[in-house]
């Protein structure tokens, strides 16, 4: 009886540390998997490191492409583009202003009214209404008279219970951001289209025209005042909560800067009159480049993928659009060195996944369950 509980014992004692060599066995892969995971994501943040020192050579160079940009056409990355906005909103506004913003597969109305003393917004009315993607692609006709009949619409809805002498006067500002060759503070002819649009019988036209003359056959009395894009529209924004505000800068889908310049600086465009004697410059940055960025072999794999390499880089490295694209080659990397995540999804492999998850959650309200 004593052998056969000695014998139990030791065959207790021997599966005891069979079980518990697995066990262990099992962890030292886990942290092998993981130490092969962290070294990844560690060679990721030393080639992302930006000490000091690099970004001052960063401002450097940009400083160099500005000054290049604003001296000749065509002579820098950066294309510097003039605004014609020559002055910005003092504060002192008052009124009822109408404002579309055109700039993807939405467009929004806004009605806002003024108080005359900084950061005195009285009331703000928006409505957001999604572009039917036939019209994407169809005629300018056709878009714009899409987009005249949902502002008349608003605007009647807005005025229904407002008194006549309170709406006599209306103007419309334009938020338009596709590239655009600017003719005036309220004119430009646009250059190309982005972000799915291709209604090809309006490019090389201006912009204001066809969206006026839409206005009239809607029979909406609304004159266009002022043609911006949203980097010039974030700044006007800005100056009339606080005058000391002289940049803008958008980090969104795409990324963007403008700044308020002195005439007599851009010297491609000598003789420029303005009564300010300044200008907001449209610098159109995310075509930005300089070999002191820190450009990892994410960052370069996506840029031959994309259907424009080696343009917009700066872009590419920071923007909504591009960012969840590194995150997914990142995660691919991670599955290659290490199975610590299990069997990965095979829609991984399909580009910009993760920039589509986003889009979906931002405009249809998508939750995680």
């Amino acid at each position: 009886m004593g052998k056969l509980a000695a014998g139990l014992a030791a065959a207790a004692a021997a599966a005891a540390c069979a079980v518990a060599g697995v066990v262990v066995g099992r962890r030292v892969r886990i942290r092998r998997k993981w130490k092969r995971v962290v070294g990844v994501l560690r060679e990721l943040e030393e080639a992302c490191e930006t000490p000091v020192g690099r970004l001052r050579q960063v401002v450097d160079a940009m400083a160099v492409e500005m000054h290049a940009g604003l001296a000749s056409e065509g002579g820098s990355k950066l294309k510097m583009l003039l605004t014609f906005v020559d002055h910005l909103p003092t504060g002192s506004e008052i009124g009822t202003y109408y404002a579309l913003d055109l700039g993807g597969t939405n467009f929004r109305v806004l009605r806002v009214q003024l108080g005359g003393r900084r950061s005195s917004i009285l009331s703000q009315d928006v409505e957001r209404q999604p572009i039917p993607r036939h019209l994407m692609t169809s005629t300018s006709e056709d878009l714009f008279d899409f987009i005249a009949s949902t502002l008349k619409q608003f605007v009647e809805k807005e005025e229904s219970g407002s008194e006549p002498s309170s709406v006599r006067a209306r103007e419309l500002g334009l938020t338009f951001s596709f590239p655009v060759k600017q003719l005036s503070i309220r004119s430009g002819i646009l250059m190309k289209w982005t972000k799915g649009f291709a209604i090809e019988d309006m490019v090389g036209k201006e912009v204001v025209g066809l969206l006026e003359a839409a206005l009239v056959r809607s029979g909406l009395d609304m004159p266009v005042a002022v043609l911006v894009n949203d980097t010039v529209g974030t700044l006007a924004l800005g100056h009339y909560d606080d005058a000391d505000t002289v940049a803008a800068v958008i980090i969104g889908t795409g990324t963007n800067a403008c700044y308020l310049e002195r005439a007599d600086a851009i010297i491609k465009c000598q003789g420029l009159l303005t009564t300010s004697g300044c200008m907001v410059v449209n610098m159109e940055w995310g075509n930005f480049w300089s070999s002191h960025l820190p450009r990892t072999s994410y960052d370069i794999d996506l840029d031959l993928e994309s259907p424009n390499p080696n343009d917009q880089g700066f872009e590419k490295m920071i923007s909504g659009m591009y960012l969840g694209d590194i995150v997914r080659r990142v995660i691919i990397r991670m599955s290659q060195d290490s199975d610590i995540f299990g069997p990965v999804s095979s829609r991984l492999s399909i580009p910009f996944i993760l920039q589509y998850v986003t889009y979906l959650h931002r405009n249809l309200g998508w939750t995680r369950s």
